[in-house]
């Protein structure tokens, strides 16, 4: 089914056949196809969703379409949406909205949707806590497999997922986990501490949501449980949130490598002004440093005046040393990303970077070389100088790469702010300065 058939439907007001056309569709289906149409006849379209698929297909909305909606939508269709989403998904839609309708909402919602709303809410932005669901199958450990499933059966149909369940003890201390897998397997007379896990990874409410989503991967989980500092099950992080994450985490450090103010919106619904505030502040400082590279150029007049040459290379190393840079720090943060290097390792990873420096230096210098006789043919003295200043370049380029992430992360910044535009300036500067004082001296200028 795609657009043109629904507003066909719509303007011949068959209803109910788009109503049970769309019921054969996918819930991200239906979504996306609700993005895409203008927003009056989003609503129309939205309110003749079959109530037990309509909170399915909120769910993957755009928060600024869900907020659309949910304000278009009367008190008890609201409310009715609200309760049947996923505690998670409710809790990120009320982090979006004006308090005034968070209120209005919550006063209308059931008790039990309430409570898990404002527990999620009271957890600090981008902690296992705010991302967690309270929606998971508990078990107790006396209970046999015939009963564990009989449970599962009568309470699961509101449940995140269904296939690792979570064993308690009476203070509802997390104690074992066992699989969906594992219970159709057992026996149906055996108990459930005979056949559950026991060595529960899980993971802290107030962790950082990047270090939850590097445990699941490590370990290969759907699911992970989250407990308080008493060991008690508050919540799971399901892998569908953690692919979320990934993704925000990934496009906010791509924006700041980039020297952009991080956005979670998507590019098409940002309007001029939106760009212009997210850009130009960095555009600015950036532009002030560069004259740093202007002001050394004036105090190499004389050189440039005796061999104007030099000036023509320039842009070259400049720009050899930025792309060396900009690789060298482009896998430093991936390493400090994944926890592959720490600060401790500064001393380690200077060396390697040192060495594959010299390497690449003396390589890029050679051909170099050999292009400035053969091509350009200028005179030896000054293809050496202008070598020299590359070899030079890629080793102080390599190291700034390396320290300046693994620095930044010392003192709690980002890393990704070092990448690029900063990099580039701070390795523009000193390209200039080797390059410069090498043909001084070398050159006997002056």
């Amino acid at each position: 089914m795609n657009l043109m058939d629904i507003k066909e439907l719509i303007e011949e007001k068959k209803y109910l056949e788009l109503r049970d056309r769309l019921s054969e569709l996918n819930e991200a289906d239906i979504a996306s196809i609700l993005e895409e149409i203008d927003s009056e006849t989003r609503i129309r379209v939205f309110r003749i969703l079959p109530k037990d698929m309509a909170a399915d297909v909120f769910a993957y909305l755009p928060r600024d379409v869900e907020q659309e909606i949910i304000t278009a939508l009367t008190d008890i269709e609201a409310t009715n949406i609200i309760n049947n989403m996923m505690s998670d998904d409710a809790a990120d839609l009320m982090e979006e909205m004006p308090a005034s309708v968070v209120k209005k909402l919550l006063s209308n919602v059931s008790a039990d949707a309430r409570r898990d709303i404002n527990l999620l809410l009271k957890f600090p932005e981008d902690s296992a806590g705010s991302i967690m669901t309270v929606e998971f199958v508990d078990l107790k450990k006396n209970l046999t497999v015939q009963e564990a499933i009989d449970r599962i059966r009568s309470t699961g149909i509101d449940k995140e997922t269904i296939n690792t369940c979570y064993v308690l003890d009476n203070g509802r201390r997390l104690i074992g986990i066992v699989t969906l897998r594992a219970l159709i397997l057992s026996s149906k007379d055996k108990l459930i501490e005979d056949i559950m896990e026991d060595n529960v990874i899980s993971v802290d409410t107030m962790m950082d949501q990047e270090d939850v989503a590097r445990v699941i991967s490590k370990y290969d989980f759907n699911s992970i449980p989250v407990v308080d500092s008493e060991n008690l099950l508050v919540g799971i992080i399901t892998v569908d949130d953690i692919v979320d994450i990934i993704q925000e985490e990934a496009t906010e450090d791509i924006q700041k490598m980039a020297a952009i103010v991080p956005s979670d919106v998507p590019y098409m619904k940002m309007s001029i002004m939106d760009l212009w505030k997210k850009r130009v502040g960095w555009l600015l400082l950036l532009m002030v440093s560069a004259t740093f590279t202007g002001r050394i150029i004036n105090s190499y007049q004389d050189a440039l005046g005796a061999y104007i040459v030099l000036a023509a290379y320039i842009p070259q190393l400049m720009d050899t040393g930025g792309n060396t840079g900009s690789q060298s720090s482009t896998m430093i943060i991936r390493a400090l990303s994944l926890k592959d290097i720490e600060f401790k390792d500064i001393f380690k990873v200077l060396r390697k970077e040192f060495g594959a420096a010299m390497v690449c230096g003396v390589t890029l210098a050679a051909a170099n070389f050999v292009k400035l006789l053969v091509v350009d043919k200028i005179d030896p003295l000054v293809a050496s100088v202008i070598c020299l200043t590359m070899i030079a370049v890629v080793i102080a380029a390599n190291i700034v790469g390396a320290v300046l992430p693994m620095t930044a992360k010392k003192f709690n910044f980002d890393p990704a702010v070092m990448a690029s535009p900063m990099l580039t300036t701070i390795i523009d500067t000193l390209a200039l300065v080797i390059y410069f004082m090498l043909a001084t001296h070398i050159l006997h200028i002056g």
